[in-house]
């Protein structure tokens, strides 16, 4: 299993298909400046899915910034693309159904206490009631998040792997670390 990345590492690039382009990598994205690189589960999660509407919201925050926004997800593009469209997505999703970016990147599946969890009950419940349904099971259920703020050179600025399945860093937490100099 491979190691968790912390600040001042080097981020590992690696090659992807988004549900809607083959054969990108991301170092296409960081040599143009910042990039937020976000872990999550899957499509068909409730909470993955009230996460990246989330995002989208606040999309243009990252854009002013001149900040690149790639989600993983252990999503197929045939499980991505029936729920959102490419001309609705304003950032990229990184298509991850076998976890070999999850594996390169270190984040790991958590237990049963990283899945039921005040926190994720609240979120799954909360997501729930914004019409969020769940969908085709992918991956391993209990995939725990993690986010990365990659810089120019491609050196990790910021790292946080989640403790249970909704620890997800808000927007403006974000802001703040690219904002910080």
């Amino acid at each position: 299993m491979t190691e968790r990345l912390k600040a001042g590492a080097i981020a590992p690039d690696f090659s992807f298909d988004s549900p809607w382009k083959k054969g990108l990598k991301l170092s296409g994205f960081t040599k143009k400046g910042t990039t937020v690189l976000m872990f999550l589960r899957y499509m068909g999660c409730p909470i993955c899915q009230m996460k990246i509407a989330e995002l989208k919201k606040e999309f243009p925050l990252f854009k002013k910034r001149g900040v690149s926004l790639l989600v993983v997800l252990q999503s197929t593009p045939e499980n991505i693309t029936p729920m959102i469209s490419q001309k609705d997505m304003p950032f990229v999703i990184v298509c991850d159904p076998h976890e070999r970016l999850f594996t390169l990147y270190g984040v790991r599946p958590g237990s049963i206490f990283g899945y039921v969890t005040p926190t994720t009950i609240v979120r799954a419940i909360r997501a729930t009631l914004q019409g969020f349904k769940h969908g085709t099971y992918e991956g391993n259920e209990k995939q725990l998040p993690a986010t990365f703020i990659i810089d120019k050179a491609g050196k990790v600025k910021y790292a946080r792997y989640g403790k249970n399945v909704a620890d997800v860093p808000k927007t403006e937490k974000l802001l703040a670390e690219i904002d910080r100099k």
